[in-house]
């Protein structure tokens, strides 16, 4: 099992109550150091409504991490060894793909009503054509970075450098244009493909960036119970990890309730990853995608740096 030795970048980690509920240069043209050119700050991103949970036999979260995201950390063992904040029997729930009108306000409705919260990583494009869906997941509290614009492999030898940064950047943009305000500086690459040079620009953007532990692969089957073995065949044999499933997918969210019951019956928790502070977008992507997509406006460190604990 990993221990919390390896840890190279970690920070005390504050655990919150189990019943406790409460989440460069335009396109086309190279990027300069964001130091060199500050994007300006974010707005601050939308406080999510308290609620008590209704269910006294909810699964629940366990407990919040906060990241600092300063150059850049790695999470999940597939790609990222160096942080291991996870405790044996946690787990992090994670959506890629969405938004998605059919599917995605299923998935927010079985997370509700076990009380728990996850990362969801939208493609920017999905963001564009359904913002209101994308609102609802901020609006329950859930945590919500990047996975590009129109997740496109940025290991593709027909993408210069320079257009993989157009499409993490246009990403980023399209979420904050959906949602009026920054998204959380969390990335994931489309397929889990990063580049090396790409991991290090995350670096320089301060963004961490996300691989998982667990593939549920529910873009390979279409059966519901498939997915929900899937999971839990890998989970029992790691004993914690972070979850990649899609809120796109309808067996996914048709998984979702049976899955989260096995969880809970096997005695794991489920940990809710936020971020100290939200990304800074970069001005011209901002405008550009309002442009471009023709969109309406709207108003190295010590260790015990990068994961934070909130409260016991």
């Amino acid at each position: 099992m990993r221990s919390a030795a390896s840890l190279i970048f970690a920070s005390a980690v504050s655990l919150w109550a189990a019943g406790a509920q409460a989440q460069a240069p335009k396109a086309g043209v190279a990027a300069p150091a964001p130091a060199a050119t500050p994007a300006p700050p974010p707005a601050a991103a939308p406080a999510p409504a308290k609620s008590t949970c209704a269910n006294p036999d909810a699964l629940g979260v366990s407990r919040i991490v906060e990241i600092d995201t300063t150059g850049g950390p790695g999470f999940g063992f597939e790609h990222f060894k160096q942080l291991d904040f996870l405790r044996d029997k946690e787990v992090v729930l994670t959506f890629d793909d969405g938004p998605w009108q059919t599917t995605t306000p299923t998935v927010l409705k079985t997370l509700a009503d076990e009380c728990v919260k996850a990362v969801f990583f939208p493609i920017g494009k999905h963001a564009t054509y359904y913002p209101e869906v994308l609102k609802q997941v901020a609006a329950a509290g859930h945590t919500i970075g990047g996975h590009t614009w129109a997740h496109i492999a940025l290991t593709s030898k027909k993408l210069t450098q320079q257009q993989r940064i157009d499409e993490i950047e246009k990403g980023f943009s399209a979420v904050k244009w959906a949602l009026g305000s920054a998204p959380a500086p969390f990335f994931r690459a489309p397929a889990l493909q990063h580049p090396p040079e790409i991991v290090t620009y995350l670096g320089t953007r301060n963004i961490a960036i996300f691989s998982c532990d667990i593939d549920s692969f529910d873009f390979k089957t279409r059966k519901s119970e498939q997915v929900v073995t899937n999971v839990m065949t890998k989970l029992d044999k790691l004993g914690k990890g972070i979850i990649l499933m899609h809120d796109f997918q309808k067996h996914t969210a048709e998984a979702l309730p049976t899955l989260l019951r096995k969880l809970k019956a096997g005695g794991y928790k489920v940990v809710h990853m936020r971020a100290k502070a939200p990304v800074q977008t970069i001005a011209s992507y901002d405008e550009a995608i309002v442009k471009d997509a023709k969109l309406p406006t709207v108003s190295s460190r010590p260790v015990n740096s990068v994961v934070q604990t909130i409260s016991e």
